[in-house]
């Protein structure tokens, strides 16, 4: 029996975590709190994440949350997708919490005034800028995969599940990666692993 509970809709940023376990092959409980209609802040959720946020996981007691801490630890303890020196450990540390911070909120403000919002509340202004925003962490990473295939090493590791499962929004706001060949097919590889399309389907049913 799995001691791994994962709370969180698949649709949420919980699908980090869920396309985690399984890329690890782990058992593991889904709960799938939705962030709407109060359910993350009943007491039995604060109970396991007391700021009222999914992705959180209760590991046999270790409850822990925010989506990159859940995946590193995941990575670290189970031994697999998880790089082999301390150099690439510092560059999976590096590029989670770089995409947080340089790629996350305005990709979000792209995706929802272009596809969430109800048309008359999109403002094209707000998504124009935003993209514009998107243009330097692009160009960043595009150019860190033009010098290895990977962003933590030679294989596939946490830190590419990490970045790509925020740019899994790129695809759903339909922005154009032309200008950056070696992101656009990184994010293909990535996206493509059976893990990641697994989770989407969980998305799809949700």
């Amino acid at each position: 029996m799995s001691t791994l509970k994962i709370y969180g809709v698949a649709g949420s940023r919980a699908f980090r975590t869920i396309w985690m376990a399984k890329e690890l092959g782990l058992a593991y409980e889904h709960v799938p709190v939705s962030f709407a209609g109060g359910a993350t802040r009943t007491p039995e959720y604060l109970a396991v994440n007391p700021n009222g946020h999914i992705p959180a996981i209760d590991d046999g007691g270790l409850k822990l949350c925010e989506s990159m801490a859940i995946n590193l630890y995941l990575a670290r303890k189970h031994g697999k997708l998880w790089p082999k020196t301390i150099e690439d450990e510092g560059r999976a540390f590096q590029w989670s919490f770089w995409v947080m911070l340089e790629v996350e909120k305005p990709l979000l403000a792209v995706l929802f005034n272009t596809v969430v919002y109800p048309a008359d509340k999109r403002d094209a202004a707000v998504a124009a800028k935003a993209l514009e925003e998107l243009q330097k962490p692009f160009k960043v990473l595009d150019q860190a995969l033009a010098r290895s295939p990977w962003l933590a090493g030679s294989d596939f590791t946490v830190a590419d599940l990490n970045v790509a499962a925020v740019l899994t929004w790129v695809k759903l706001a339909r922005v154009d990666l032309s200008a950056y060949p070696k992101l656009a097919d990184w994010l293909g590889r990535c996206l493509g692993r059976p893990a990641c399309t697994e989770t989407q389907k969980l998305q799809r049913a949700a």
